[in-house]
């Protein structure tokens, strides 16, 4: 396995992060109070070919592996979490759908305008009764002719207010159970889909989730996404590379939260000496350097195996399990640090502390991650033990 970024990704990951320590870092605060990304900050991201990661260059992206992206990912993950979340959620789960699983029209009809940022990509898969249970959609999709009409809601759709380009799942035969789920490309002014207003979070300020309603929602049949009834697969195989994005853009928050943990610890004077000396805040810092270590070497290797083109069902589950839980634990050991300046919200940390919470939840529960985990380890079992009785 080799990690080692070439030199067109060296020059990439510098250039973010000098755009997010110098230009978006400064604005944190200004996103937490309004709730919104200022336009200068997209307009930059979009000059920097951030919304065209995943697409390649023949479609107008830049074409990055999976390595690439993570290492991009964790320059992104630095910054505000609410900013991180809308670049991560369009190139990620928002995009990749189209650029593995579309058509070459279809790729050519969207994917260039995806690439410049013009089109804002979504993901829309859960729902009311639908959230850990992914196969349990009531969205139903009825073939009338030569399109779809779809009929049903969604919820805490992460980018649905910009967006421009869903991937939507809707069941189009609810005799099969998950086999009778397709996926649709989905355009905001197709007849029928209504956006609804922006839900109150407890983090991720500036990225917002809303509920989608679809009400006789007219969807070419050319827009349908791979083959009809593979929708629930293709949603697995979405989110298992979005897992390992999200992995890396937790772990660039862990190094976040170590540096600044590290500079307080060193100008913070307690008794006459930096608190550094304290051997305690000494086994904070050590462990946390430990844990991102341990984060970095699994989010690359999965990254690796994406680019070779394995099956990572099982790694990405545990990368995104290991992010999500080490990036709760760093940050609540950063706030213990910092003390009382560790609750200021004039302080980052904070936010973090916030944004940390739903790494737990979102794409995936840390529970249904195990239970993919377990799976994977029943069908490996279960193949062993045929290849021995056989």
């Amino acid at each position: 396995m080799n990690f080692e970024l070439s030199e067109d990704i060296k020059d990439i990951t510098r250039t973010v992060r000098d755009f997010v320590y110098n230009e978006v870092d400064p604005l944190a605060n200004q996103i937490e109070q309004d709730d919104e990304i200022p336009k200068s900050i997209m307009d930059k991201s979009k000059e920097l070919g951030l919304f065209g990661l995943s697409i390649p260059a023949e479609y107008g992206g830049l074409g990055v592996g999976m390595v690439g992206k993570c290492a991009i990912f964790e320059e992104l993950g630095k910054t505000a979490n609410g900013y991180t979340t809308v670049i991560g959620g369009h190139t990620g789960i928002g995009t990749v759908g189209i650029v593995e699983m579309g058509t070459e029209e279809q790729k050519r009809k969207y994917l260039p305008k995806m690439a410049s940022g013009e089109y804002v990509g979504a993901f829309a898969l859960t729902e009311p009764s639908a959230g850990s249970d992914a196969s349990n959609l009531q969205t139903m999709a009825v073939r009338h002719g030569d399109k779809y009409i779809l009929n049903g809601s969604k919820h805490y759709i992460t980018n649905a207010p910009i967006a421009s380009i869903f991937t939507v799942m809707a069941v189009t035969d609810s005799s099969k159970g998950p086999k009778g789920i397709t996926s649709f490309i989905i355009h905001k002014d197709n007849p029928g889909l209504k956006i609804g207003k922006n839900e109150a979070k407890m983090g991720l300020r500036g990225a917002h989730s809303v509920e989608l309603f679809f009400e006789n929602c007219e969807v070419p049949i050319e827009d349908v996404l791979g083959e009809e009834g593979l929708g629930y697969v293709n949603a697995l195989k979405i989110l298992a590379n979005g897992r390992a994005g999200l992995a890396a853009r937790n772990l660039g928050s862990c190094v976040r939260l170590l540096e600044l943990s590290v500079d307080f610890a060193m100008e913070r004077v307690q008794f006459g000496k930096p608190i550094f000396e304290q051997q305690v805040i000494q086994h904070y810092l050590a462990e946390m350097d430990l844990e991102i270590e341990t984060l970095r070497s699994l989010t690359y290797r999965v990254a690796w195996m994406v680019d070779q083109g394995k099956n990572v069902i099982k790694e990405a589950s545990m990368a995104k399990l290991l992010g999500s839980e080490v990036y709760g634990r760093i940050a609540d050991k950063a706030v213990q640090i910092h003390g009382g300046l560790g609750y200021m919200q004039s302080y980052p940390i904070e936010r973090f502390y916030r944004d940390a919470r739903i790494t737990r939840i979102y794409e995936g529960t840390s529970e249904i991650q195990k239970n993919i985990i377990a799976g994977q380890l029943r069908k490996k079992y279960n193949s062993k033990k045929e290849l021995v009785t056989i």
